[in-house]
Order: C-alpha cells, then structure tokens, then sequence
C-alpha cells in the first residue's frame, strides 16, 4: 500500500453506522483507516476498544458482514483499508482463505497483533500471494533481533507501540518513542508510525518530533466518534491533520 505522508491512520471497529464514520474521518484527512474486527478476547485493546467490540459483537457484527463492510467501504473512499483482528478468528476462517476474502473485498494489507511477523509464516505467505501488506507491530521491549526480523517482512508501514500494555488516551508521549524510531528507522524503508495512547494534536506533533512518519489513532477515535457522531469525528480528525502537515513542514 502507499501511505500519503505525513500518515494519518484512524482506526474504527467494523459495526453498524461505520461506514459514515469512516467518510468522515477521510474527509477530515485520515490517509487511511484500520477497521477493526470485533474478537471475544481482544489481547491488545484498551477499555475503549474492547467497549466498541463488546457492541459490535451484539449488534451480530461477524467476520463475513465485516468483509462486506470493507467491500463497501472500497466503494465509498479511496484510502488503504486495513483490518485488523487476532490470530483466532484467523486460524478459524483459515489463513489462505482469509487473505483471498480480503483481497476480493479491497483491503490493502492486514493487522493480527498477536501473531509475531517472525513467526507469521504461512499468514505471511498467503498475505503475499494476494497482494496484501503484513504490517508488524514492535514496542520498545522488542530485541534488535526481532526489529530485524520483523522489518524484514514488513509491509506497508511499520507500527511502533509507543508504550508497553495496551490502547487508550493517555495524557503525553512516552519517551520510549524517539529511541524506538531511532532502532528500527535503520531496518526498513517503510512509514514508522506510531500507535497506542495517541490522543491530541499536540502528540501528534510530539510524535513527528521524535522522527517518525505518522501516527494511528484509536480509542480516541472512538470516544470522539461516540461523543459527537461523524461530524466530531471529523473535526477531530482535521484538527490532528493541520497538526501534522504543520510539523511535517516545520521538518522539510
């Protein structure tokens, strides 16, 4: 996938009214979306995640209807599309299968947190095999060995957790982030974006200072989006836009 720069990522849960959510987070100046498939023991998500999971599962949001919606969404924006969801409902829809489906409904690459890339193997494989992007994740615990490894098979972008734990707001930008883009920046030519506690304009451009390329926004995302539907969504959205263009300039 080709990512605009400076990367702006939102993710959103795949659930009923997702599609206007995502158009206006695109009009706003989101340079790509992370739909997020609802799983029962979602490992990496914060409160704010897990709640919109927890809602989407009862509104009956299942792996097939979330496929439709990326087929959907395809129609709607032209920004990369990028699922995210667990090994678990990967394995059980099979891992060949999955990426097929994926790439019939139009998403660019694909996100599974719990599945180290080292160890992506066949996943990886069948991500390649249908024109996919595997994007790692790696946190400031990862070992230069991993970085490595990861990098290696990368796709896409590289997504760098800012903090150990899992997501939601949090008041600043740790400072384990600009030596994690300095130990992974010289493996891979790819976006380094920055994810997890992502919550402010003002650390998104904390994050440009550390040297990365973009962030992905989440939980606040979500929390914006359940406060004042898509049009606080999307003022949001531009708000940390103006931020980022700003200090991408600021850099050139």
């Amino acid at each position: 996938m080709k990512l605009s720069a400076p990367a702006l990522v939102i993710y959103l849960m795949a659930d009923d009214g997702m599609v206007e959510l995502v158009e206006a987070a695109v009009r706003g100046g989101a340079t790509a979306i992370e739909i997020g498939i609802p799983f029962s023991d979602p490992l990496a998500d914060g409160p704010t995640v897990q709640r919109a999971g927890q809602r989407a599962l009862r509104n009956g949001m299942t792996m097939a209807r979330a496929l439709a919606l990326v087929a959907e969404l395809r129609t709607r924006v032209d920004v990369p599309l990028v699922p995210m969801t667990y090994a678990g409902p990967v394995l059980a829809y099979g891992e060949r299968r999955f990426c097929a489906a994926l790439a019939d409904a139009g998403a660019d690459g694909m996100i599974v947190p719990d599945v180290p890339h080292d160890e992506a193997g066949e996943l990886l494989d069948a991500c390649r095999e249908h024109g996919l992007d595997l994007v790692p994740l790696l946190a400031p615990t990862s070992t230069d060995e991993r970085i490595a490894l990861a990098c290696a098979g990368a796709g896409g972008f590289v997504y760098l957790v800012s903090v150990a734990g899992t997501t939601g707001s949090r008041e600043r930008l740790s400072d384990r982030v600009a030596p994690l883009v300095a130990r992974v920046r010289p493996h891979t030519a790819l976006p380094l974006l920055v994810g997890f506690g992502i919550s402010s304009p003002e650390a998104a451009r904390a994050v440009m200072d550390a040297g990365a390329d973009g962030v992905i926004i989440g939980s606040k995302a979500i929390e914006e989006a359940e406060q004042g539907g898509a049009q606080g969504l999307e003022r949001f959205v531009s708000g940390v836009s103006e931020a980022l263009n700003r200090a991408s300039i600021a850099t050139d």
